[in-house]
């Protein structure tokens, strides 16, 4: 019956695409929401006519003013994980879902801007191919020739915003799809109004950034001195991720390493962020979801989960005008896609050369509580490139406010480098320190420098 498929998936696609006005895909209300008065829309772009690809968006227009702010494209990483579950309803979207309802995020990023998320490769969340084999040759540059073809349609779509002020950003993985998106948009000449870049504990060394995790473990006292001495001089993490890589499984030396440091670290410490509790999946053990952070802010850890409910509600799905097209569930990181691996291991450092280069603004930023991309492989890549592209440091490092805390420490490169941390923050920074972030993001699309010390 595989014919059949294909012919249902077919005639999905072709109406999908038919639908080329904004207006069809305008969001009338989500199911549970608050009232607000900026527009949203959803839906699909197709990006290969041929194989039937689609990926799906969602926009969100800024609280005030849209028609004066910049555009914001965010991609989430993984490889393969959403940028509209992830990025839009658990980091800085207009709302966090709560039960049957949507809670409005005070610090969503669409106080500053127009948000763009787009869920991408093909076989992430909404997103799909009718041709599933695509799904087993994945890799960064077929993701970044794609997300190209879905701009210039989605600009098709909006050209109101074609001359808008546009940024890419994005996180983890997104330290390869934002960086490689955005080459191919200066190559291409295509009239977008790029600005700038901002990429989130980014991976961008293979090597540096995930060996950074053993001394992040060791320093937070998470693993003990001979761990440590043997996960640096018997098996390194990016040794690991080699041998899984490329065999599918650890050498005895390396998984008796590995057993270790688990064995320490425990099962109940979240590497994304190693302050923070985690959700337990039993009722009567999760007596307390909220992580009290400080007397103001609370933090829901099973926040995933209750994403994860959301999307895959039918009225949801139809007031966003998504299908679940050959997955039997929405999932915020892909179960289908099985993304080349060799492509983690591309060094992204020539592309921010390139880009820096060209006028175009970079900031890399880190929570410090990721154990993951720690803050200190991506400092150490980032000073690399300085050095490379010879750019004197105009702001010496030097801690940043919010408020009257210290929000983080930064530094700056010439005028189109920056780096910055978040302190407090984890893997995704906008989900463990929002107020922080969305200052850092304001901050970035205006061109200002981060908050001095407050004088007395």
């Amino acid at each position: 019956m595989k014919w059949l498929t294909d012919t249902v998936y077919l005639l999905i696609g072709l109406s999908i695409s038919s639908n080329s006005l904004p207006e069809a895909d305008k969001i009338t209300s989500l199911p549970g929401q608050p009232q607000v008065s900026f527009q949203q829309y959803a839906g699909y772009v197709t990006v290969d006519e041929k194989q039937q690809r689609a990926l799906f968006y969602y926009f969100v227009e800024a609280e005030t003013d849209a028609a004066s702010k910049p555009l914001v494209l965010w991609l989430n990483g993984g490889p393969g994980c959403s940028s509209v579950g992830a990025g839009a309803f658990i980091e800085h979207g207009p709302f966090k879902p709560s039960g049957d309802i949507l809670l409005k995020n005070d610090f969503s990023w669409n106080k500053e801007a127009n948000m763009l998320y787009l869920e991408s490769p093909a076989g992430v969340g909404f997103s799909y191919s009718s041709n599933q084999s695509f799904y087993d040759f994945v890799n960064d540059a077929i993701t970044a020739n794609d997300n190209l073809v879905f701009l210039e349609r989605w600009f098709d779509k909006f050209p109101e915003f074609k001359n808008r002020d546009f940024f890419i950003t994005g996180e983890s993985y997104g330290g390869h799809y934002v960086p490689e998106l955005a080459r191919l948009v200066v190559q291409s000449k295509l009239n977008f109004n790029l600005k700038g870049i901002a990429i989130g504990n980014p991976l961008l060394d293979f090597n540096t950034d995930f060996n950074a995790g053993a001394e992040y473990y060791w320093s937070h006292g998470l693993i003990s001195d001979a761990t440590f001495e043997s996960f640096t001089s018997v098996c390194n993490y990016s040794q690991m991720l080699r041998q899984i890589i490329n065999t599918g499984k650890l050498s005895p030396a390396c998984a008796a390493v590995y057993n270790q440091v688990q064995t320490e670290i425990s099962n109940f410490i979240d590497p994304h962020d190693v302050t923070l509790d985690v959700c337990l999946s039993s009722d009567a053990a999760q007596s307390r979801k909220l992580t009290q952070l400080q007397e103001t802010e609370k933090i829901d850890v099973c926040l995933e989960d209750e994403t994860i409910k959301y999307l895959n509600r039918q009225d949801v799905q139809e007031a966003l005008h998504a299908q679940l097209i050959g997955v039997s569930n929405w999932t915020i990181c892909s179960d289908v896609v099985r993304y080349n691996r060799q492509s983690m291991e591309i060094l992204m450092l020539p592309v921010l050369g390139y880009l820096s280069r060209s006028g175009i603004r970079i900031l890399a930023y880190s929570g410090d509580q990721d154990s993951v991309i720690p803050l200190t492989g991506t400092r150490t890549a980032v000073d690399g490139l300085a050095e490379v592209l010879e750019l004197n440091t105009t702001v010496p490092y030097r801690v940043w406010f919010e408020e009257k805390q210290v929000a983080g420490w930064t530094q700056v490169y010439g005028d189109v480098l920056s780096f910055a941390t978040i302190r407090g923050a984890g893997h995704t920074v906008p989900y463990t320190q929002p107020e922080r972030s969305l200052l850092l993001f304001s901050s970035f699309l205006g061109g200002k420098p981060l908050p001095e010390a407050l004088t007395h």
